[in-house]
């Protein structure tokens, strides 16, 4: 066995020796860390940049499909605007047509027509009839069938043994079935 045995008392350090004792120990330990640290962000900041050239990419990626999109979404809302209002004239032609068709329908025998003004689904027309009681029975059933809103009447005159009528149908209903 051997012992060491240091009969020399130790000295007291000044504060330079303490910094410099503590830079020799301790330092290297602070700039492992801090390298370790610069060297982790360092990475991290590769890392990132990476990401945001994928997102550029990305985006002009998506970019470049609404650029070739555009002129389609476009023409499909042309061709939606041409639809709706092909919907509507073909809506129309049915309701003119459905609205001549009970009108032609309906209409009595003895009832004659001398002036017919079709605008708008609107008919005005001048009727004469011999027999008081076709008016009667015809503007009854327009009122019973409710096909038209608005049923108007004009003054009838008497011209000579014929009585003249004018008439106004308009606002036809579409027939919506039972």
């Amino acid at each position: 066995m051997k012992y060491k045995i240091n009969l020399l008392p130790e000295k007291e350090r000044d504060f330079l020796d303490k910094g410099i004792y503590f830079v020799l120990h301790y330092l290297r330990y602070v700039l492992v860390i801090t390298q370790i640290v610069v060297i982790s962000v360092f990475f991290y900041r590769f890392k990132i940049d990476q990401e945001i050239i994928d997102l550029k990419d990305e985006l002009q990626q998506k970019q470049e499909i609404v650029a070739v999109s555009d002129p389609l979404l476009k023409q499909a809302e042309i061709v939606d605007l041409k639809t709706k209002q092909i919907r509507e004239i073909l809506v129309d032609q049915a309701k003119f047509s459905e609205s001549f068709t009970y009108f032609l329908e309906t209409f009595p025998l003895h009832l004659t027509i001398k002036r017919l003004d079709v605008r708008a689904g609107i008919y005005k027309f001048d009727a004469t009839t011999s027999d008081p009681e076709t008016i009667r029975s015809y503007m009854a059933r327009l009122k019973l069938d409710k096909r038209f809103k608005d049923i108007t009447l004009g003054s009838i005159k008497r011209e000579g043994i014929d009585f003249f009528v004018p008439i106004v149908l308009s606002d036809f209903q579409l027939y919506k079935g039972k």
